[in-house]
């Protein structure tokens, strides 16, 4: 017999309907606590047949029932937070208002009264119901919509998220998140109010109709964060940057829009050691090869991206770049995590286009090098940056961002090469990207060895 090692974990519950599709209600719930290590408990209020492309059918279980679930979850489990979802009538909505002020724990109330088509899902007294259940949580998520229906007011930017969010403080809620994504534009504001604060938390939006489920992924990564320890604010932070990845990056399953990402965070995660060792194996064939042709004068790097990287500390590379040396060329240290500038940030932009470019290298720019991008015939791209706005040039994030832009922003597909043709000062590059080690790594092999061709080649005409 072996000793056992138990995991102590904060317990979160969610009380919603089940959706048999995955992608909202209880399984989402369910995914984003885990994701956040938390341990997920839940009541559920109705049963549906849905997918990717609809509600087929829909069952609310009785009363009795749901309340033995709630009494069972916390009669048992140090609840260290809650959060509701669908509740489908009046009578469960004063359900779980009563049962929720007996709570010991903070409850986020996820207000499921619209429809994404706009129709309303509950009767005018589930409505008015809400306010009680209200009263007694720690935070409200209504979207555009619903905060409309509990206000009056039509949220249309921030000024009006703000005035309906100060009108449903008056149920007694602790605050209130309006959520942003119903209103158009190509920001979205989450808008959360309290009777001190007002703090809006915006993200680029993200081209993509695969959002269902996103208000129940929400509701419960700021459940799970409450459950760890996070005062609200944080936890709001934190949950909304969780979503806009987990939006961006979703599943493409299902033969409707697809479904939100709930453990990309914990994917993406899992991802960096092989990432640095993906990058390490790609220095190590260069070294084996000795690239020296295509070092620049600034010193080369490989950059590799985890699967959803959305900054430079998601990107390995080489510490210090790699330098020529009378031995051939060697990485001054090892790869590490936001090792790497210039080129992390290239590849970030470049991935805004193409998300799966995960890999790119900087090499040397000359005369040699471009006849021998013409005998490879790549798909290559250029950008000059003479070209460059002045105030782009005042931050080399933004020139990044340009150059990505000029590189990839119109193309289907990405080129295997970009040329920046530098600046006063800057020197000029030969940027090869890739979405996995090998191709990028047999890319450069092949570029250096048409240089080297081509060098020979001249030699022998020069004899």
């Amino acid at each position: 017999m072996r000793t056992p090692a138990p995991d102590t974990r904060p317990v979160g519950l969610t009380i919603a309907g089940s959706d048999s599709g995955g992608g909202a209600g209880i399984q989402a719930d369910l995914a984003t606590m885990a994701a956040h290590g938390v341990f997920g408990t839940s009541a559920i209020t109705a049963v549906t047949a849905q997918h990717t492309r609809g509600v087929e059918s829909s069952h609310v279980l009785p009363l009795e029932e749901i309340e033995a679930q709630l009494e069972a979850v916390t009669g048992d489990f140090d609840v260290g937070a809650a959060k509701t979802g669908m509740l489908a009538t009046t009578e469960i909505v004063r359900l779980v208002a009563d049962r929720a002020e007996s709570f010991e724990f903070p409850l986020v109330v996820d207000p499921v009264m619209v429809a994404t088509s706009g129709d309303r899902l509950l009767e005018p007294e589930a409505e008015r119901a809400y306010e009680d259940l209200l009263g007694a949580a720690r935070l409200a998520t209504p979207n555009a919509d619903e905060a409309e229906v509990l206000t009056d007011i039509a949220v249309a930017d921030r000024e009006s998220a703000r005035e309906a969010g100060e009108a449903i403080l008056e149920t007694g809620v602790d605050a209130v998140l309006v959520k942003g994504g119903h209103i158009p534009g190509e920001q979205v504001r989450d808008t959360l109010v309290t009777n001190d604060t007002v703090r809006v938390f915006e993200h680029p939006r993200i081209r993509t109709e695969a959002t269902h489920g996103s208000g129940c992924t929400l509701a419960a990564a700021i459940a799970a964060r409450l459950a760890t320890g996070d005062s609200l604010e944080p936890a709001v932070e934190g949950a909304t940057n969780f979503l806009a990845r987990a939006v961006r990056y979703y599943y493409d399953v299902g033969e409707g829009h697809g479904a939100v990402n709930h453990l990309v965070d914990l994917r993406n995660e899992a991802s960096r050691n092989p990432t640095a060792e993906e990058v390490q194996a790609v220095v190590d064939r260069f070294v084996e090869r000795d690239v020296s042709l295509l070092v620049p004068e600034v010193g080369m790097n490989v950059v590799g991206a985890t699967p959803a990287a959305e900054s430079v500390a998601e990107t390995a590379a080489v510490e210090g770049r790699i330098t020529r040396t009378l031995s051939g060329v060697q990485p001054n240290r090892g790869v590490r995590f936001g090792a790497s500038s210039h080129v992390a940030r290239f590849l970030l932009s470049a991935r805004e286009f193409h998300p799966a470019l995960r890999f790119a290298v900087n090499c040397r720019f000359g005369p040699d090098v471009e006849g021998a991008l013409e005998d490879l015939e790549w798909q290559l791209a250029a950008y000059d940056r003479d070209e460059e706005p002045t105030d782009v040039k005042e931050t080399e994030g933004n020139t990044m961002s340009w150059g990505a832009r000029q590189a990839f922003g119109d193309r289907e597909e990405p080129p295997a090469a970009v040329i920046d043709r530098g600046d006063v000062g800057k020197e000029a590059m030969t940027k090869v990207v890739a979405s996995d080690p090998e191709t990028l790594a047999d890319r450069v092999l092949e570029l250096e060895e048409a240089v080297e061709s081509d060098v020979e080649l001249e030699d022998e005409v020069s004899r």
